[in-house]
């Protein structure tokens, strides 16, 4: 696999890396372990790939798929992440830092369940960020979600704190958490917590 492709972006493409990861020549350096599934027949073999799930509470479209494999991010995955976590009110669609994803993924890894997450807030337009912003002090006037690089969210019958908490001990970008609204904000920005 070449070094310079930096995206998947066909069906076959797609199938190769699979093959590849079967081989074991793809695997992800990232902040947690894959679990791998190694079978014969029918079945699989999951080394370096990424999967992620989740559901927009506002317009109860849901994402849920593989969105990496490797070192490869898949711009299919993308396209479809982009569009559940556009700006609803505005439905101006942004591209998501794939590095956000990583994060969450990463979290819900150490959550040890299989339960997709509730998305309060994903991509906001400027236009959006100010409105909210007048309604709220806890919305930031440079936010780092009009750049596509936060996410708000929750994980029903799974306490926001501990989101939070595994959120903070990966050190991967910002975290936020809102206990009267119930959700955790991570971001792909510096390392902090509030």
């Amino acid at each position: 696999m070449s070094e310079s492709s930096s995206l998947v972006s066909s069906r076959r493409n797609f199938l190769g890396l699979i093959g590849s990861a079967t081989l074991g020549a793809l695997m992800v350096p990232g902040l947690s372990s894959d679990a791998l599934a190694g079978v014969a027949g029918n079945a699989r073999i999951e080394r370096g790939v990424r999967r992620i799930s989740f559901r927009n509470q506002h317009t109860g479209e849901i994402f849920s798929g593989v969105y990496r494999v490797g070192d490869k991010y898949l711009p299919d995955a993308f396209d479809k992440i982009n569009v559940v976590l556009r700006d609803f009110r505005s439905d101006e669609i942004f591209p998501i830092d794939p590095r956000v994803i990583d994060i969450i993924y990463s979290v819900h890894q150490m959550t040890g369940r299989s339960d997709p997450y509730e998305v309060l807030s994903g991509y906001r337009c400027p236009k959006t960020n100010k409105q909210l912003r007048s309604n709220s002090e806890g919305v930031a006037k440079n936010s780092l979600h009009m750049t596509g690089q936060a996410i708000d969210l929750r994980m029903p019958g799974y306490s926001s704190y501990n989101i939070r908490s595994l959120a903070v001990s990966l050190k991967a970008g910002g975290v936020g958490y809102y206990p009267k609204s119930d959700f955790v904000h991570m971001d792909s920005g510096i390392v902090r917590e509030w």
